[in-house]
Formats: structure tokens, C-alpha cells, sequence
């Protein structure tokens, strides 16, 4: 099947490249002529591991190109998918939807009768009808079908995501529309990975309502985690005691400096929009975006305190800005808080991260980027460990400590144990949600077990 693919962002990009690795005849548009040229030349505008080596494949085997030209794109297509951005309105928190709305009148200006038009990105409920809405009034005459399809890609983990979904959602109103998307789907459901089919709305509520649901139960154990923190509770024990619980589960219960990211907070706040908007306010997730910005600025608070009050005049390496590892994103990440904090209170900030320099000299003016750890910390008062990449979880703590004016760490996700970065050196320790001063208790099938009293009489 012929597909075209408008917008070659993160999710437009991976689902393209992904699709074509399904065997179909890809042709991804985007505006951008540079960003098309470096795709043409086999360069990668996003870091995510593994997209370089498949995209490089199926443009060998003839299933993907990139062009600026949508009308010759368009030529011939069965369906098309529009994966432009939906970034947070200023003002009122809504999705902006002009780039969407501005690819459906496009499409219907060059697209063949019969086409069905796939929304990709992450749409407010009634974007679809919307979209129909757009096509006819720029083309009452062209025959085509509405669906939509949300995005699950976890940055970091896309392709895998794509080509092993814990499920696929498809919003059709017709068989013509279901039957395209069955086809384009086929390798998938050959797989017996689920395939969900349902009405255009619950589709578009589905994305919001997942996101949702996940930022909440991130929010909830940072949340457990500060109350941990006050009572001599393990948060870390607290998470895995619950994970265990089948009706929790233990992905997302991991305590940090908050959530952030290109999904999150755009999506949370434009559910909480939308409910407002129909007079069916959703309280817990308006919560959850609250609760999520203090817990950063708590974040900072901890460093304060490790400063003896004053960032001024200090010395800060901080390692990893991106909002988690194996992505370059960074928006909305919990560094964007952070660090412009320390700086503005007069901290001198060096900054590690694999890959966050290229975003992050832009949105982090005033940092100094290093590349070595070990180079960062010489002279520091203190590490602040904010994103947890693989570089950062073995280092080698005694000869960081030794590096350091004061060796102190904040370890703000939770990566060592207190006792190991006390032992190697370290004069101060402090973490999310855990008596930094308590030893761990060995596993209960480790511990021999107590003679029984002798009997009485």
C-alpha cells in the first residue's frame, strides 16, 4: 500500500520509517527543507536509538523517501497520515490545532478520491469530525474517509513500541476506512497483537485518558515519596510493595524531580481543557498538573538545603538535563525548573548529558557543557544527578568525591545507595523518598531464623 506520511517530527518520522519496515511504499512530506535534505543524506534530526540503521534499510529497498512536495507525495496514495504538532496554546492551555487543520486542507486540495485521512497526532475530542469538517469545505467534491489512529511511542523505546504495541487503536466510522487500516496494520494483527477498533471519540479520548492516567500515577508516588521522606519510609520499597499489587502494576511508580516530555504535560493540561470546556471538570488530573510543578520547585528546595542556604558562589555539576534517558528531548523536562533556578541565585552550573547539549544550549543559557563526568565535578560543591542515562549509574564515586570542593550528591532519581556514596567518600547524601542515613535490611531468606523458645512447665 502507497502511504504518506505529513510531518517528520518524532512521531511522524518513527511511524513513517516503521511502516515502511512493514513493507509498504512510505513517502514522508515536511516543509522544512533542510530537514527533508538531511533525511535524504540518511541523517537522523532526532536521537532514538536504532531509527538511523531502519531508515536507512527501507531506503535502500525502495519502500521510503522524503519530499517537500505534497501534491506528488499525494499521487496514488490509499491513505495518509497527518503527524504534525499540537503543541499547548498560550493562554488557555488548549491543543493548537492550525497545523493539522492546515495539512487537512492541503490534503484536500491533492489527494485521489478514496483516500482515507489518518490523524496521527495527539488531537482533542472531535478533531477527526473537524478534520471532515476542513476537507469538504476545501473540496466538496473529493470522496474520502476519516480515521483516527493516537500514538503509545515511548521516546527511547519507538520502534519497539511500534513493532510490539501493547495494543493499536483505530477510530473508523466506515467499513471502507477499517478495511485500510486492518491492511496497514496486517504484520501487527498477524501477531495477535491487539488491535483496537472503536467510534472516532473514544479513540481521541483513549490517548488523553492513557497519558493522563500514567502522569497521575507518577505525580502520586512523588507525592508518596516527600510524605516517605517524612515519616523514615523507603520509597523504593514503598513502590515495589505496590507494583506487586496486579491491579497497580509497577511501571511508572519510580519517584524523581517530576514528569516532563513532549506528551505529559501538553496532554494533561488539554484534558483538563476539555473537561472544563463541558462542564465535567476532571479534578484529579487539574491535581496532577499542580501537584507536578511543586514537585519540582521541592526539588530545588533540597538543593538549597545541601548549599547551606545559598547557591551563590557554588559550584553545581549537574548530570543529564533531557527529561529522560535515551531521548534528546526537553521539553518540559524537570531541568528547565531546576537549573535556570540555580543559575539565577548566582550558581556556577556545568552541565553532562549524552545527548541533551544540542536542545540544551538553546533552552539552558548559562551552563557550562562537558562531556566527562569527572571533569565536571573538579572543584564542585555539589552533583545533582537529574536524569538517570546508563553513563551515570556505575561511576566511580570515590574519585568524584575526591574531585569536589564539598562532596555532597543529590541523587534525585533514586540511582545509589545511601551507603555505598557515604562509603566512597561522600560527606553528604540526600534522594527521593528515603532515610539517606538507614542501612538496607538483608532479604528475609538471608536471615537465619531464631531458635524457638524452650517450652514452659
Amino acid at each position: 500500500m502507497k502511504i504518506a506520511m505529513i510531518g517528520t517530527g518524532y512521531v511522524g518520522l518513527v511511524s513513517g520509517v516503521c511502516l515502511s519496515d512493514f513493507g509498504h511504499e512510505v513517502v514522508c512530506v515536511d516543509k522544512d527543507p533542510t530537514k527533508i535534505d538531511r533525511l535524504n543524506r540518511g541523517e537522523i534530526p532526532i536521537f532514538e536509538p536504532g531509527l538511523d540503521q531502519l531508515l536507512a534499510r527501507n531506503v535502500e529497498g525502495g519502500r521510503l523517501s522524503f519530499t517537500t512536495d505534497l501534491a506528488q507525495a499525494l499521487e496514488g496514495v490509499e491513505a495518509v497520515f497527518i503527524a504534525v504538532g499540537t503543541p499547548t496554546r498560550r493562554g488557555d492551555g488548549h491543543a493548537d490545532l492550525t497545523y493539522v487543520m492546515a495539512a487537512a486542507a492541503e490534503i484536500a486540495a491533492a489527494a485521489p478520491d478514496g483516500v482515507v485521512i489518518v490523524t496521527k497526532s495527539t488531537v482533542p475530542v472531535g478533531t477527526n469530525r473537524k478534520v471532515a469538517e476542513t476537507v469538504r469545505a476545501t473540496n466538496p467534491d473529493l470522496s474520502f474517509e476519516v480515521a483516527s489512529n493516537p500514538e503509545f511511542l515511548r521516546e527511547g523505546a519507538a520502534i519497539d513500541d511500534f513493532m510490539r504495541p501493547d495494543r493499536v487503536v483505530v477510530g473508523v466510522e466506515s467499513e471502507r476506512a477499517a478495511r485500510v487500516m486492518t491492511e496497514i496494520y496486517r504484520p501487527l494483527f498477524l501477531r495477535d497483537f491487539p488491535i483496537i477498533t472503536t467510534d472516532l471519540e473514544s479513540a481521541e479520548m483513549i490517548k488523553y485518558a492513557a497519558n493522563a492516567f500514567l502522569a497521575t500515577k507518577i505525580t502520586f508516588i512523588n507525592e508518596i515519596a516527600a510524605l516517605c521522606e517524612k515519616v523514615g519510609a523507603n520509597v523504593k520499597e514503598v513502590s515495589k510493595g505496590m507494583g506487586l499489587d496486579g491491579r497497580i502494576g509497577n511501571k511508572f511508580l519510580h519517584a524523581g524531580p517530576g514528569y516532563g516530555g513532549s506528551c505529559f504535560p501538553k496532554d494533561t493540561m488539554a484534558l483538563a481543557r476539555i473537561g472544563q470546556e463541558h462542564a465535567a471538570p476532571v479534578s484529579i488530573v487539574e491535581t496532577v498538573i499542580k501537584v507536578n510543578e511543586e514537585v519540582k520547585r521541592r526539588m530545588i528546595g533540597k538543593l538549597l538545603d545541601l548549599c547551606d542556604g545559598s547557591f551563590n558562589g557554588k559550584r553545581i555539576a549537574v548530570l543529564g538535563v533531557t527529561f529522560k534517558p535515551n531521548t534528546d528531548d526537553m521539553r518540559d523536562a524537570p531541568s528547565l525548573t531546576i537549573v535556570p533556578a540555580l543559575i539565577g541565585s548566582g550558581a556556577e552550573v556545568r552541565v553532562v548529558d549524552p545527548q541533551g547539549r544540542h536542545e540544551g544550549e538553546r533552552l539552558l543559557p548559562g551552563v557550562r557543557w562537558q562531556d566527562d563526568p569527572y571533569a565536571a565535578v573538579e572543584g564542585a560543591h555539589l552533583i545533582v544527578l537529574l536524569t538517570e542515562w546508563n553513563e551515570f549509574r556505575a561511576l566511580d564515586l570515590s574519585a568524584l568525591a575526591d574531585r569536589m570542593a564539598t562532596p555532597k550528591m543529590a541523587d534525585l532519581r533514586n540511582i545509589y545507595s545511601p551507603a555505598d556514596v557515604v562509603a566512597a567518600g561522600f560527606s553528604t547524601y540526600v534522594s527521593i523518598g528515603r532515610s539517606d542515613h538507614a542501612a538496607a535490611l538483608p532479604p528475609l531468606q538471608d536471615i537465619a531464623p531464631t531458635a524457638a523458645a524452650p517450652a514452659r512447665g
